[in-house]
């Protein structure tokens, strides 16, 4: 087997108060002999709701976001009151890059959140677990899923499925490749139409040499899902390594077409750089003209493969 195809088979694809002072009630202009009475005063504004304003800031400048963020922290006068602050400051942290820290400041989120309102944490569990994650700490954010999915009166179906999606990226990390594809069997039911859960479950069956299924998968997340180049990537590797070199060029080179400027793009052009030149087409025995391999599609649309015999 080539370099390229073992490359593939061990591959894994992988959100203060301001108050404005009130004006002066105005009077209304009344008859000599009438009481003088007063108008209600005109309707304020919404005052600026502090997350937005905090992730405002960490968008346009980490640095202000976070100091922000902590000086927001310093003026809570409850330990409850530190849950959103903190949350923002771990959401700024991870966009920064700063992964460890991000867990930190999320870990401390959960902890303010008051025990009756644990269901309002559970999103912060999973960005929690998905920090622990990306610093590399699978073991832990596993952790953090299990506890985020032991939340039983968390009534958003979707957000959970996406939580198992991501509880199997870390048993899949920790090589509990049988745990991760029950995991995703769960999510897949609790969400058909999430298209991650297939991509991934289509990868964990590529990686298991059972490309058949495989195939099934990534056509599902392709249906669902025409705009996310991982999925064309992933179909193409499953396409080269069931022999179907064709209809990998045409996923890379999908992935190429609508999404230029991504890792995946980039993933794509090596991939189809080591396959090399695409093959001339036969000549038509009628003595037309041969014709090119089949152009990346204008549509932005994952190209899948044909089903492996």
């Amino acid at each position: 087997m080539s370099a390229l195809l073992l490359a593939m088979l061990m591959q894994i694809g992988p959100d203060p108060h301001v108050y404005p002072q009130s004006p002066l009630p105005g009077i209304t202009q009344q008859r000599k002999d009438a009481a003088p009475q007063v108008a209600p005063p005109p309707a304020l504004p919404a005052p600026a709701d502090p997350m937005v304003q905090c992730l405002a800031r960490g968008r346009d400048d980490a640095e202000a976001g976070e100091a922000y963020a902590r000086e927001w922290l310093a003026r809570a006068k409850s330990p409850a009151d530190r849950a959103a602050p903190d949350q923002c400051l771990g959401l700024i942290l991870s966009d920064a890059g700063d992964f460890s820290g991000a867990r930190a400041a999320f870990a401390d989120a959960v902890a303010a959140t008051p025990p009756a309102q644990a269901a309002t944490a559970v999103p912060v569990m999973a960005m929690a677990g998905n920090a622990a994650l990306a610093a590399g700490d699978a073991a832990g954010a596993l952790a953090w899923f299990d506890r985020a999915l032991a939340v039983r009166d968390y009534a958003d179906v979707p957000a959970r499925a996406a939580i198992l999606v991501d509880r199997a990226r870390a048993q899949v990390a920790l090589g509990r490749n049988a745990d991760a594809a029950n995991t995703l069997a769960d999510a897949r039911k609790a969400a058909p139409d999430d298209a991650s859960a297939f991509l991934l479950s289509a990868t964990l069956a590529r990686r298991g040499h059972d490309l058949a299924t495989a195939q099934g998968f990534i056509e599902t997340a392709a249906r669902l899902d025409q705009h996310d180049p991982a999925i064309g990537l992933e179909a193409g590797v499953i396409a080269v390594l069931s022999g179907h070199e064709g209809a990998a060029r045409k996923s890379w080179n999908s992935v190429v077409a609508i999404a230029p400027a991504t890792a995946e793009a980039d993933t794509a052009r090596g991939y189809l750089a080591q396959l090399g030149p695409e093959p001339a087409a036969p000549l038509d025995p009628h003595g037309a003209a041969p014709t090119s391999g089949a152009p990346a599609p204008s549509a932005p649309a994952p190209a899948t493969t044909a089903r492996t015999p």
